[in-house]
């Protein structure tokens, strides 16, 4: 045996998004298809916005992505909105 390895393996793959260019460069597998399906996940839900809608969820994202303390108190106010049997508005 010679010392040089002949396993195969995952090194490094990229995507682009043949709708809006987005690319996407992973180390791992698995790291590569959740990017993948993720995107094309937030395709399908963007397609399904109208403009306004679309305007409106990208001021929300931008502003709760900015304080993750934020969101996570945001997701136990609906958790206990919901259990008290609120509707939701």
């Amino acid at each position: 045996m010679t010392g040089k390895s002949t396993t195969c393996g995952w090194d490094r793959a990229g995507s682009r998004c043949g709708r809006c260019g987005a690319e996407h460069t992973t180390a791992r597998e698995d790291d590569y298809l959740t990017a993948v399906g993720v995107h094309g996940d937030a395709h399908a839900v963007w397609d399904r916005l109208n403009p306004i809608e679309r305007d409106g969820l990208a001021s929300i994202l931008r502003t709760i992505l900015s304080a993750p303390d934020l969101a996570a108190e945001l997701l136990a106010l609906a958790d206990r909105h919901y259990q008290a049997g609120g509707d939701s508005r």
